[in-house]
């Protein structure tokens, strides 16, 4: 993670050569000066948005804040947190690891963002000709509507939850397989809910 703005990434690169080069943190004062700040309190609140960016931390001894700066290659930065999308599925299906946030590599995510994508767990073979596979865990942009064509996540009238493709057909929607051994759900459109949109699939090992 790199600091949010240019001061902040001023304030973490003194604090580092700092340490490198007297084995001890500055104060406050110190950071100042460096900076031409005349407020420590300016000072502090750079410090305090780093923290909370994981990029430092303070310990207090003795009445006062020791700065440490965290690892560079610290795990955190590689990977992210994905929540399960929140859909009813069956008990006998959910795998002991299912009741744990799932932990993704970073760079499978692309441009995404973490915390609009939710995992979804394959229910059957429905999909695949479009090499999704039952087991599967499907990653899922949480969206209340799709394009035609789009590979969705959707509660049907019954409340069961399936991945097929998405298309309208006047005042219905058509819940597509790509599959010739699935058959398409077509219901009307108030009887269909969009959960989210697919945009990655993580095959887990046999």
């Amino acid at each position: 993670m790199q600091p949010r703005t240019r001061r902040q990434k001023e304030v973490l690169e003194f604090i580092t050569h700092f340490l490198e080069k007297h084995g001890y943190e500055p104060s406050y004062q110190q950071i100042a000066w460096q900076l031409g700040v005349s407020s420590k309190s300016g000072i502090a609140k750079h410090i305090e948005a780093l923290e909370t960016q994981g990029l430092i931390t303070r310990k207090r001894e003795n009445g006062s804040f020791k700065l440490e700066l965290r690892s560079k290659d610290s795990i955190a930065d590689f990977v992210c947190k994905i929540e399960w999308l929140a859909v009813p599925q069956k008990e006998s299906f959910i795998e002991d690891w299912e009741n744990e946030p799932l932990f993704v590599p970073k760079f499978l995510l692309g441009y995404q963002m973490p915390e609009n994508l939710r995992a979804f767990r394959v229910p059957n073979n429905a999909m695949l000709e479009e090499h999704i596979c039952e087991g599967d865990v499907a990653l899922i942009q949480e969206k209340s509507f799709a394009r035609d064509g789009e590979i969705v996540v959707a509660l049907t009238q019954n409340k069961r939850a399936v991945l097929k493709k998405f298309f309208r057909q006047g005042a219905n929607v058509e819940l597509r397989p790509a599959n010739p051994n699935y058959d398409s759900i077509v219901l009307s459109a108030d009887k269909v809910s969009v959960q989210g949109i697919l945009r990655g699939i993580l095959r887990p090992f046999d």
